[in-house]
């Protein structure tokens, strides 16, 4: 995962929203703009995390810090956020700073694995894709440990069919092979049944996002072309720009005919006693 966004903050920044999320936005309506969107996903995540500024909440899967700014800054709660990428984690140390956050953010330079404490909110933005197959029970079990007994998560993932997972686990395609190595989509059956055998945790409301990806992805693939000039000057081969236009363009494919999904999942504490979010709810 690391060798993936360690391939330079300024390449990302070039093409991304200011706030540099990479993981899909939500389009309010044909006309929004992508900042637009980005801010609509992080502020509905927030919601479904019912945050509160007495809250503590931990993210797994800093990115570049957008998504832990905008909670502190907007909700008022503090955020422990950790990731095993250096450029990003010092990009995110950067921005947190410039937000004048640091007494909120506590950014962390470490594996989720080797967490410890009690959080009241756990988020997760399309970081289970990095976390392989053989090791899903680690992650809900250690995501579960780390939840107060009345907590709240909410995952965001890219996810394959339920028919197509048992099959997509054994076979390596173009994004495992030359973009995200090692990389693997669960399945919503996949991942329930997990926390069913495995933890306490409570599944109590999924939302396919996954149409919003194909026009996330067109944004990304514009905004791309429209700076290749600049990353071109910043030492990227014409051969390494082809091989992300084609990343893009097949992902956006692939969301279009609904091969892959992108779903957030609401899993909650048994003592979790919170009024049930509903999709219809902005």
């Amino acid at each position: 995962m690391s060798a993936h966004y360690d391939l330079g903050n300024e390449f990302f920044e070039t093409w991304l929203d200011s706030k540099m999320m990479y993981s899909c936005a939500i389009f309010k309506n044909n006309d929004s703009s992508l900042e637009e969107a980005s801010t609509l996903k992080i502020d509905r995540i927030c919601k479904k995390l019912n945050l509160k500024e007495s809250d503590h909440l931990l993210e797994i899967g800093t990115g570049w810090g957008g998504f832990a700014i905008y909670a502190a800054k907007n909700y008022g709660c503090k955020v422990t956020t950790t990731t095993i990428s250096k450029e990003q984690h010092q990009m995110a140390k950067l921005r947190v700073d410039e937000e004048g956050l640091s007494s909120r953010i506590n950014l962390l330079l470490e594996d989720y694995r080797d967490l410890s404490g009690q959080f009241d909110k756990i988020v997760s933005i399309e970081m289970i894709e990095a976390v392989g197959y053989q090791f899903y029970s680690d992650y809900f079990k250690k995501c579960s440990s780390l939840l107060k007994s009345d907590g709240l998560m909410v995952l965001q993932a890219i996810t394959i069919a339920d028919q197509q997972y048992k099959k997509s686990i054994k076979s390596v395609d173009f994004i495992q092979k030359y973009i995200f190595p090692g990389g693997c989509l669960p399945s919503v059956s996949c991942m329930t049944e997990v926390m069913t055998a495995h933890t306490d945790l409570r599944v109590t409301n999924i939302e396919d996002i996954g149409p919003h990806y194909a026009l996330t992805l067109k944004e990304w693939r514009d905004s791309l072309y429209e700076n290749i000039e600049k990353i071109k000057k910043m030492g990227y081969s014409d051969t390494f720009i082809r091989m992300w236009h084609y990343y893009l363009c097949y992902c956006e494919g692939a969301f279009i005919e609904r091969a892959i999904g992108d779903v957030q999942m609401i899993l909650m504490k048994p003592e979790n006693r919170n009024k049930p979010y509903l999709n219809f709810e902005k």
